[in-house]
């Protein structure tokens, strides 16, 4: 079982766990060990809450699939059970960012003072360029 929240969990049946052969060096393991995970959660059928997968599903991921299922590859560790461990909790987070709901931007306007300083230093600025001409007598 996943635990997302203290609310939300998942339960193990909806995660497809597999072991495949990870890419890179790796020795003379890496042809004979399959040590990376591939995990497969399909967002539509599971037992989430539908404000989850609302949001799961507006994401814009790359391990987010057309027909909604999230594919996460972990291949970092040597070990299948790290990885495995590794791809779970990359899951668990994805589904946490999503729950955190982002609060609403009050647009500001710049304070008169800070208008003027800024017109001040412009022109300031423009009168020390101007000096730099060429000099006529």
């Amino acid at each position: 079982m996943l635990i997302i929240s203290n609310n939300v969990s998942i339960p193990d049946e909806e995660i497809e766990l597999s072991a495949i052969r990870a890419q890179g060096s790796g020795g003379q393991n890496v042809n004979k060990v399959s040590s990376a995970i591939h995990l497969r959660f399909d967002i539509n059928a599971s037992s989430l809450p539908e404000f989850y997968k609302e949001r799961l599903l507006q994401l814009k991921d790359s391990r987010i699939t057309k027909e909604g299922v999230v594919v996460i590859k972990a291949q970092q560790f040597r070990t299948q059970e790290k990885n495995r461990e590794d791809a779970l909790q990359r899951l668990q987070l994805l589904i946490r960012s999503v729950s955190v709901v982002q609060k609403a931007r009050q647009p500001t306007k710049p304070t008169r003072s800070s208008q003027r300083k800024r017109v001040d230093s412009k022109t300031r600025r423009g009168q020390i360029k101007s000096l730099r001409g060429r000099v006529t007598d």
